[in-house]
């Protein structure tokens, strides 16, 4: 297959940095209901992933949605969807385990389930010859609007869960009788799982009691819960691109209008030692520059700043950048910012939520304007550029001077970087519906209507002037099909089937999002999506999702709801317990072993002490799947295996330090290269031999060091002296090739130049198999554009050519090697 003929080709090679190919009597896939970017930026699947395949009887494979191109390529072909690892069928595992984050996603799962030849109902699949399907994450909470669809939903946390299906499974495969019915009823005897089949019969209605709980699961200790350590590394970028160490998981603050603080309870924090030592091996393993602790509320951690100071007293001088995900208001301090801009400064993140105190006691987000302002200020003194504030419109009780509040904010943070920063700075502003999610104080509450909430959002546009900030508003289409999925029931499986009958897929993607089909959908199947979303209910009615025991009692929630109405703020629960349900002990909450052993990882580089950096060229190849990375992600990769290998790079100066490291012409995607280069300057003590071979063995099958050599620090950079360039190329038209070599003249124009393709022809030899040797130069005029010129040399088009660049040269007093030039020794540097 050709994949350059789709957009990020880089999506389907199945052989990233630490990925796993295993054989194992228990084949489970894990799909996650997006594209690999999204996918692999999540968490969960990661720690799956190691989890199920640590176990000796099983093995995991990842299976994403395909892309539109991907996918219309393989239903024209009727090829089957398949895994990333072995390109085993979606059909032929034993178990499918979807990965449910997002409410948007479930046309994909339908979709996924099409591409692979499976049917949609757990009735239909009662037949041996199809996996096992089973769905896991957040939306699970309330699963009916899937509960046709999946055979087994896990509510919970996945560590300890995943196991016991794993192994029932396996047990059922070798010694059950053979009935997937019999699967089921194991199944069900696991804490957290529930089966649609035995079980949807048994459901409440307004008027009936809920029959039966589903407890969710949750991991009792993170530190003793598997953790990744030696994740995959993508070739493509992916939206969370850097190493993520979840440092807590749940949240005591008790915002009212967030499901993930309510479900992820209690808090469970990491230990600061477990949360160093991955950090540490992460690095190692994988090559990334960049270090996230993660938590719903990470500045929260009870022993944040104590694991910032250690990190960056281990890390000094290795260019290790660390970031923080959103912060409250509250927990932003001088010392926090201190120890994150050591490196160099990310994106700053915060959530007001809403524009004034008022409404900010409504939802339970305790800060001030005051300390609003305080916050901003420090961040601004401490240099940051770039900072993103969060708002909801559509709140319960809120009124239009809440709606401008959003914008007096914006203006106030405006106001205090001009005041603060002596630099222009970004302001990102962004803005999403509220939805009333299951298992929160405001379950009960239903959205606000299309209408109104679109007029809210212009309200804030047209108050804030696009000069001054960027804008991002969520589609309100989307959110409220959100909101009627969180909140509806069985019935909205026909919808989403119908909906996916008409053609939505991927419909969190502004690109697919098809609001008409929605409607269209709606109207076929007379369900009303509006219902769902916008009912409200009263507090002594039975949900839908009841059945769902997350652990938080239905008083508490409630107790909140009502709190809400009348402005009460309900305080940390670290501090006080206000019985939510749990029954968890404040002194378990916070990590009270704060106390780290600094374990030296070595010598931190210091650039002040040593020799100064040599320029080392190095000339290398790309082969196979790999002629599929673009140049940026080539870049990355070789960046990042420069780094496992422990080879110390020289880095820019500045706010945001660079390596210094360029490359040579870029190759296109899906182009072999067999002599490409790039410079690196680095510091001596420098082996050449040693340093090649640690490289190669870090490096991915597919990229190869041929040599490393020096050249004067001063040399010309390789885009500077590269102008002529060789080819093998098959699969053109070597007629029409002898015809364009004839001619004198054939030109093209370009932005400012006509210029004259022929001329760019040095020599073209025909070899076996019609292979043709191409040599081509640079003109004043221009540069080499392969996907120009050949299509024209060779009357075929681009992607239909099979194309190696097998050299590169540059002149001096001759067509010679970049690799060639003037060499000098390495001991000639100065101290």
């Amino acid at each position: 297959m050709n994949l350059s003929i789709f957009q990020k080709p880089s999506r389907y090679i199945n052989h990233e940095i630490n990925i796993i190919h295993k054989e194992a009597p228990v084949k489970v896939a894990l799909v996650f209901p997006d594209i690999y970017e999204i996918g692999m930026s999540h968490l969960g699947l990661r720690i799956l992933y190691k989890i199920i395949n640590d176990i000796p009887y099983a093995a995991a494979e990842r299976v994403f949605a395909p892309w539109n191109d991907f996918r219309n390529y393989l239903k024209a072909n009727s090829l089957p969807l398949s895994s990333l690892e072995s390109k085993r069928p979606l059909k032929d595992f034993d178990i499918i385990g979807f990965s449910l984050q997002y409410e948007l996603s479930y046309t994909t799962v339908l979709d996924i389930l099409n591409l692979g030849n499976i049917p949609f109902k757990t009735e239909e699949r009662l037949s041996l010859n199809y996996p096992l399907v089973i769905a896991g994450g957040p939306c699970t909470v309330n699963p009916l609007p899937l509960s046709p669809f999946i055979d087994a939903f896990l509510i919970g946390d996945g560590e300890e869960a995943i196991l016991e299906i794993t192994n029932t499974y396996n047990r059922w495969k070798k010694e059950g009788d053979g009935r997937k019915e019999s699967l089921l009823k194991k199944l069900s005897e696991i804490e957290g799982i529930y089966i649609p089949l035995f079980q949807n019969e048994n459901l409440l209605s307004n008027n009936n009691p809920v029959s039966f709980f589903v407890k969710r699961r949750f991991v009792k200790s993170l530190d003793s819960a598997p953790y990744p350590d030696n994740p995959i590394v993508p070739y493509t970028a992916i939206v969370h691109d850097r190493v993520n160490i979840e440092v807590s998981r749940g949240c005591s603050m008790g915002c009212r209008f967030c499901q993930a603080g309510m479900i992820y309870r209690p808090v469970r924090e990491r230990s600061p030692r477990q949360v160093l030592k991955l950090a540490e091996n992460s690095l190692k393993n994988t090559g990334y520059e960049e270090v996230s602790f993660t938590s719903l509320s990470a500045g929260d951690y009870s022993c944040l700043i104590e694991v910032l100071r250690e990190f960056n007293k281990r890390y000094s001088g290795k260019n290790i950048a660390l970031s923080l995900p959103s912060l409250r208001i509250a927990a932003v301090n001088r010392e926090i910012l201190h120890e994150i801009r050591t490196v160099k400064k990310t994106g700053f993140t915060i959530a007001p939520e809403a524009g004034t105190d008022r409404l900010r006691r409504v939802i339970n987000k305790d800060f001030s304007e005051e300390e609003y302002e305080k916050s901003l200020s420090l961040l601004f003194e401490e240099g940051w550029l770039n900072l993103k504030l969060y708002f909801m419109i559509g709140l319960p009780t809120e009124t239009d001077e809440d709606i401008d509040g959003i914008s007096r904010m914006a203006y106030k943070a405006l106001k205090i970087a001009r005041k603060n920063s002596r630099r222009p700075v970004n302001i990102n502003i962004g803005i999403s519906p509220f939805i009333p999610k299951p298992h929160t104080p405001f379950q009960w509450h239903g959205q606000e209507q299309i209408e109104e909430i679109i007029r809210k959002k212009r309200l804030i546009e047209n108050a804030l002037s696009k000069k001054s900030f960027n804008i991002k508003s969520h589609n309100v289409h989307m959110s409220f099909l959100e909101a009627a999925f969180s909140r509806g029931d069985e019935k909205m499986s026909k919808l989403i089937e119908k909906a996916w009958l008409l053609g939505c897929r991927l419909d969190g993607w502004t690109e697919n999002f098809d609001f008409q089909k929605w409607q269209n959908a709606m109207e076929s199947t007379g369900i009303d999506a509006g219902y769902y979303a916008s009912k409200k209910y009263s507090l002594d009615n039975n949900l839908p999702w009841d059945f769902i025991d997350t652990g938080i009692s239905k008083n508490f929630l409630i107790k909140e709801y009502n709190r809400a109405l009348y402005e009460k703020i309900t305080p940390d629960c670290k501090k006080h317990c206000h019985n939510c349900g749990l029954g968890c002990h404040i002194k378990n909450i916070e990590n009270k072993d704060s106390s780290i052993i600094s374990e030296s990882t070595g010598v931190a580089f210091s650039r002040a002490h040593v020799f100064n950096p040599v320029k080392i060229r190095v000339e290398f190849s790309k082969t196979g799947v790999l002629k599929y990375l673009s140049h940026l992600e080539l870049i990355f990769v070789i960046h990042r295996a420069i780094r496992r290998a422990g080879i110390k790079l020289d880095y820019s100066k500045g706010f945001n330090p660079k390596p210094e490291i360029s490359f040579g012409p870029p190759l296109g995607v899906g182009i072999s290269g067999l002599s490409e280069y790039f410079d690196m300057k680095v510091f001596p003590p420098f082996d050449l031999y040693d340093n090649k071979d640690k490289l190669n063995l870090c490096l991915p099958e597919g990229i190869n060091i041929n040599q490393m050599s020096p050249v004067p620090l001063d040399s010309q950079s390789l885009n500077s002296f590269i102008s002529c360039y060789e080819y093998r190329i098959s699969g053109g038209d070597i007629l029409s090739m002898k015809d364009f070599l004839d001619k004198k003249e054939i030109v093209t124009k370009r932005e400012k130049y006509v210029i004259n393709l022929r001329a760019m022809v040095e020599s073209a030899i025909i070899g076996e198999d019609n292979y043709v040797t191409l040599i081509l130069k640079d003109l004043n005029e221009g540069k080499v554009r392969i996907g120009e010129i050949l299509p024209i040399i060779f009357n075929t088009p681009f992607e239909k050519l099979s194309i190696t660049r097998t050299g590169l040269y540059g002149w001096d007093n001759k067509w010679i090697k970049p690799s060639n030039i003037s060499h000098v020794p390495l001991f000639e540097c100065k101290v």
